[in-house]
Order: C-alpha cells, then sequence, then structure tokens
C-alpha cells in the first residue's frame, strides 16, 4: 500500500511539473536583460516596466477587467434564477431540456459559439466592440453559474422552505433569507468561474471584437504573431499572478463561509 501510495504521489508531482514548466519557463525569460528565450544573460525588471509604460495595453488590461468583472457579476444573477428555475419547474420533461440546452453552449467548440455570435450580431447590427464582447461573455458563462449554483440547490432540504411559510415568511423572504445564504458558496463559486473563463477566453472573443477594441487574450496574440517579446513574458507573468490572488481568495472565501456553515449548525 505504502508502495502504491508513492507511485501515486510521483505520478501527481510529475503531471504538476509537466502543467507548471511552461508558466516557469515563461517566467523565468521574462526578467532576461538578453531578449531572448534562449540564453539567460542577466537580471532585469525591463520588461516589467516597458509593460507599464505601455498606455494601449494599460487600456486594454482595463477593457479586460471590465468585461470579466461585469459579464460575471450579470451572469452570476442570470445564473442563479436560472438555476432557480430549472430546480423549481414541476414538469421533468421541460426540467431535462432546460439542462440540456444549458449544456450545449458548454460543450459546444468556441470557434463555433464566436461564429455564431458573430453572424448575429452582424444581423442583428450590434457593432463589435465593447458590446458585442461583453454579451458574448454573458452568454457563455450563464451555464457555468447554472452548473456550479444547481448541486447546492439540489442539497438544500424541502423541509428548510416549509418552516420558513409555516413561520410567515413571505416568497421573498423565503428566498433572501433561506434560499440565498445557503447556496452562497455555489454563488461565489459561479463568480469566479465566470470570470475566469472571460479572462481567459480568446477564441470567442477574437470573433466579436471590433477595431478600436481589444482584450488582453487578442492582445497576446497578436503580440506574438510578430515575434517574440519578452513584454509578453512579463505581462503573461503578471495574469498568472493575478490569477493565483483570485484563486487563493476564493478559497478562503470558501473557507469562511464553511466555518460560518458549521457554527450554525452548531
Amino acid at each position: 500500500m505504502k508502495r502504491k501510495g508513492r507511485i501515486g504521489n510521483l505520478y501527481l508531482v510529475l503531471v504538476f511539473v509537466i502543467l507548471y514548466a511552461p508558466i516557469f519557463y515563461l517566467t523565468f525569460y521574462s526578467f532576461n536583460s538578453g531578449g531572448t528565450m534562449r540564453h539567460f544573460e542577466g537580471f532585469t525588471l525591463e520588461w516589467y516596466k516597458e509593460v507599464f509604460h505601455d498606455t494601449r495595453l494599460l487600456i486594454i488590461v482595463l477593457n479586460t477587467l471590465v468585461i470579466a468583472l461585469l459579464s460575471a457579476a450579470i451572469s452570476t444573477i442570470l445564473g442563479v434564477f436560472g438555476a432557480l428555475a430549472i430546480v423549481y419547474v414541476k414538469s421533468r420533461q421541460m426540467k431535462n431540456m432546460l439542462l440540456s440546452l444549458n449544456s450545449v453552449l458548454i460543450v459546444s467548440p468556441d470557434v463555433i459559439i464566436g461564429a455564431s455570435f458573430l453572424i448575429l450580431f452582424t444581423i442583428v447590427g450590434i457593432k463589435l466592440g465593447f458590446t458585442s464582447v461583453l454579451l458574448s461573455h454573458i452568454a457563455f458563462s450563464v451555464p457555468i453559474v447554472v452548473i456550479m449554483v444547481l448541486p447546492k440547490l439540489q442539497e438544500m432540504s424541502p423541509t428548510l422552505l416549509d418552516a420558513a411559510r409555516d413561520l410567515g415568511a413571505s416568497r421573498w423572504e423565503v428566498l433572501s433569507k433561506v434560499v440565498f445564504p445557503f447556496i452562497t458558496p455555489g454563488i461565489f463559486a459561479g463568480f469566479f468561474m465566470a470570470l475566469t473563463y472571460s479572462l481567459d477566453d480568446f477564441a470567442v472573443t477574437f470573433f466579436v471584437t471590433g477595431n478600436g477594441f481589444s482584450t488582453l487574450s487578442v492582445e497576446i496574440y497578436s503580440r506574438a504573431r510578430q515575434g517574440i517579446s519578452l513584454t509578453i513574458n512579463a505581462l503573461s507573468t503578471l495574469i498568472f499572478l493575478f490569477t493565483i490572488v483570485l484563486v487563493v481568495g476564493y478559497y478562503f472565501i470558501t473557507q469562511r463561509n464553511r466555518a460560518k456553515g458549521a457554527a450554525v449548525r452548531k
């Protein structure tokens, strides 16, 4: 058993090394004064300074964060009420149909989704730019939120709702004081997942972005096509660190919610 445990741990270590080695390689050369990714000539912060002195790049970073936060917030609201609708719909056939429709955007290739939105916006007459990117990110984030919230709703005992109604609570009070507090971990999980997907998305954004508006994923792709630039390394490193901060923040939020839940049960 011990030998199997050691082999399993070794396998996990190997997997994580393979996954993170390219990121560490990219980060390492972001401090290279030589300007290439072949020979490390010396330590420098020049490429990070270039990132912060590039006004256009800073505007793109702001655009990306605004899109991610707005799309995550709106999709979380829509996703929570969508999950409630799926759980409380009476017809089993209708429930299965809604679940299937919700899964379509998750399993569909991003290229197909991006091309579909491009055709839709062109037909409707929506100008490609901030609005088209925001609407697209909301559309593919809502199913993710639904998937994250549904398990918490299904865990909730119907007796909690019955007890609240017996005590005279209105529908809104049941929703705001019983349902929402119970599914808060799922709501936070859905929000952070939607935020991460929005920050990370390239394929859909590439189709629906227009002249004068761009996001980090599209900008990094455009710069990478022009050749190796360690500014991309520095920018990618900063994004990676920002992602780690989000993950750590989400971890502490979930731990705090669990601690509160355990205290309430006691």
